[in-house]
């Protein structure tokens, strides 16, 4: 594509159930001015029966999104009106084709999304409500927002979805949530349901295609908290799992931000590398690990914790970690005292990132001061101390110390 810039060529109007009668008379000049129309699978029912212009073409997106993307982008420089529903730019293609033609290419008329239209039907405050997309993406996804009193929105693929976020509700107790399926809202077929989640598994009703789900969270199970520092029971492990307190430091040194990637290098039944999704807000991770056994763990602990996205690298470093998408924060939690495996992750790792490495063994350690003494740093020696029964009493019996060596990668 060449680097001209030219005159938003690229139209994107958000469009409303009640089809073209929701939109602005500049929305609808706009789609009469349009030469190409493409249209959404779901948009074809919605626009039906409706006056179009004279269009040299119609495409769809329903007819395969590469083949109809490349014929879009053939286009460039006359007038394409791309209809999409509600707000393009939220769980929409409007951010879709930002990633191939140039924003100063596209104009963009959002109509309400339906979070927007649910909260005002719910009396919900959307700044209290977390959004998501169930829409093509796996169910598994609603687990790391599952927690009482919290309040959901998700886009979804139908019956199909609805009825399948009740039955995980059920399994993770709760039940008691209450569910309301809003369908074809803005239309003339608008309607709101509401059931618990118990009833609407045992129901099993048909919804239409045009739905969003609100979900009024209510469960009495123990509260999975958003911070670091899980109980190891909430994890499927072997024993070999970096206990809640030392993981709650590590990550603290490790920093998770928002769109930042983390190798967790040794990563065991992936404890570290899931709390720094969670706490990330939008922070991704690539899990490297060897045993079969426990990349078993790692996808079992993903699933539950709700981060089935979670990026799984078979094999042992350094080999494994060729060709991987360049990080911005490693850790090394297995490992440390192995061949070549320091020295990849630290020409991975780009200038301003950071890495932080865990010991328990003497060799371990004496390899972390090593690398403090030539790399600089912090080291942090971490003793914890459980209470036990002894007989009728408590005594404290103590967890392997761990060495924690931080460093970060300056421009030298």
């Amino acid at each position: 594509m060449s680097d001209v810039i030219l005159e938003p060529w690229l139209t994107i109007i958000g469009i409303g159930d009640n089809g073209l009668k929701s939109l602005t008379p500049e929305a609808q000049s706009l789609v009469w001015q349009a030469e190409t129309l493409v249209l959404g699978e779901r948009l074809d029912a919605v626009i039906d029966g409706s006056r179009l212009p004279d269009l040299k073409r119609i495409l769809n997106w329903s007819g395969g999104f590469r083949d109809t993307l490349a014929e879009v982008l053939k286009l460039r420089g006359t007038p394409v009106t791309v209809l999409a529903t509600g707000d393009p730019m939220h769980y929409g293609i409007g951010a879709t084709l930002l990633r191939y033609v140039p924003a100063e290419e596209i104009r963009v008329l959002p109509s309400p999304s339906a979070f927007s239209l649910a909260a005002s039907r719910l009396g919900w405050p959307l700044q209290s409500v977390t959004c998501i997309s169930l829409h093509g993406r796996p169910l598994a996804k609603l687990n790391r927002h599952l927690m009482p009193r919290h309040r959901i929105m998700a886009l979804t693929s139908g019956t199909e979805t609805v009825i399948g976020a009740a039955a995980l509700m059920v399994k993770r107790d709760f039940g008691n949530s209450l569910l309301t399926v809003l369908e074809h809202m803005g239309g003339d077929d608008e309607r709101v349901t509401t059931m618990t989640a118990s009833d609407l598994l045992a129901e099993q009703p048909e919804f239409s295609a045009f739905n969003t789900l609100a979900i009024d969270c209510v469960s009495d199970s123990p509260l999975v908290s958003p911070i670091a520092g899980l109980p190891d029971d909430d994890f499927v492990h072997d024993g070999q799992i970096t206990k809640r307190e030392v993981r709650a430091v590590t990550l603290s040194f490790l920093q998770p931000f928002p769109e930042a990637l983390l190798w967790d290098v040794g990563a065991g039944c992936g404890t570290v590398a899931l709390e720094f999704m969670r706490i990330g807000h939008g922070a991704r991770a690539i899990a490297i690990e060897d045993k079969p056994e426990r990349v078993s763990m790692i996808r079992e602990n993903a699933e539950k914790l709700g981060f089935p996205d979670l990026d799984i690298v078979e094999g042992r470093a350094p080999h494994a970690l060729e060709r991987l998408e360049t990080p911005d924060v490693i850790f090394i939690g297995g490992g440390i005292t192995g061949d070549g495996v320091f020295d990849a992750c630290w020409r991975a790792l780009p200038p301003g990132g950071r890495i932080v490495a865990n010991a328990v063994t003497v060799e371990g350690e004496a390899r972390l001061a090593q690398l403090q003494s030539e790399f600089g740093g912090e080291l942090t020696r971490l003793t914890v101390s459980r209470a036990e029964p002894v007989g009728r009493y408590l005594g404290w019996k103590g967890l392997m110390p761990v060495t924690i060596w931080w460093t970060m990668k300056g421009n030298g």
